[in-house]
């Protein structure tokens, strides 16, 4: 078995957040120089239910939560960003929705932007390489819905391929990807037994199995394969209608299929997991850069505001002492 320390976060907007179980924090190097630390809990929509935490369906709810914490912590590190003359000023539609729905409207307003997000993600990467399917089927005359499925497929990756080289080009962007790169150092750091130190966290990889960066190549994936499936199963002369509406049921399918894969990846260290994960490790030589020291220190302080390392650091020690007296024996 892989060694897991079980945390994870993402990068924020000049900074890290961090999230153990239930707690996490946000890290934001503040246009001064300083570092700003907050923590809060968030109790996922599973938390405490059997049932949506059961596997393959545990995975739709934890990427709907990894999406509204993502969100609401990028949010949070925008705010020390602000343009001084946008400070305090509201559209006429924030003003409105405060006026309607009162103490609720933070709520309403994160929800809001929850769905846009998931309704853009599928119009992108679900509708529109179906929808350039279709031009080849009507131009180039390939009938076989199977061929149309794969040729989807690929347009899919390439699209999700272009969108990740693209942003890349923003400057806010190659700097959220080197703090990327240092919470996953500050996670491989931990999970090889180094203490967390900026020297120690400047050595460690950054590429790790669990990044939702690998979370999204399986979902890509995982997609071509079902897509195929259905598009055998289906009727050759179904329409138009027929073929998205069986996409958009698929995706909560594709989502907890991909949540499991991404486990198994992070506990385990065999060759097929190996092979499955090089991929996404791939990928994250675009979603990560090497990031400075001053990164570091900001993924650092957002590790220790919500997990023990030294604590976990000795638990390893007295695993590895017990294994070798084992083998002593």
């Amino acid at each position: 078995m892989k060694r897991t320390c079980g945390i994870g976060g993402q990068a924020v907007l000049e900074g890290i957040m961090m999230k153990n179980r239930d707690k996490y924090s946000v890290a934001v190097r503040k246009p001064d120089g300083g570092i700003e630390v907050m923590v809060d809990e968030y109790k996922g929509i599973a938390s405490g239910n059997k049932i949506l935490s059961l596997p393959f369906i545990r995975g739709v709810f934890s990427f709907i939560d990894s999406l509204v914490l993502g969100i609401k912590t990028l949010l949070f590190s925008s705010e020390f960003y602000d343009d001084e003359e946008e400070e305090e000023k509201e559209t006429k539609t924030d003003q409105a929705i405060r006026s309607v729905f009162k103490e609720k409207a933070e709520d309403v307003m994160m929800g809001a932007t929850v769905v846009f997000s998931v309704l853009f993600s599928i119009g992108l990467f679900i509708l529109l390489p179906y929808v350039i399917s279709e031009f080849f089927k009507n131009t180039l005359g390939v009938d076989s819905n199977t061929a149309l499925a794969a040729v989807e497929g690929v347009v899919r990756i390439l699209i999700f391929m272009g969108y990740i080289v693209a942003i890349s080009f923003m400057n806010d962007i190659k700097r959220t990807y080197m703090y990327h790169g240092a919470e996953h150092k500050c996670i491989n750091c931990i999970e090889d037994g180094k203490e967390l130190t900026v020297a120690n966290v400047r050595e460690s990889s950054r590429f790790h199995r669990r990044c939702g960066t690998s979370f999204l190549f399986f979902v890509m994936f995982i997609s071509i394969i079902l897509f195929i499936m259905m598009s055998a199963i289906l009727p050759p002369d179904a329409g138009k209608l027929v073929k998205v509406v069986a996409r958009l049921i698929l995706i909560p399918v594709i989502a907890g299929i991909s949540y499991e894969i991404l486990r198994l990846a992070g506990q385990n260290d065999s060759l097929f997991v190996r092979i499955i994960s090089a991929p996404g490790l791939a990928i994250q030589r675009l979603t990560t850069r090497e990031p400075d020291d001053s990164m570091i220190e900001v993924a650092i302080k957002a590790v220790d505001a919500v997990f023990d390392w030294k604590e976990y650091l000795v638990k390893i020690e007295r695993h590895s002492d017990s294994i070798s007296h084992l083998y002593r024996w």
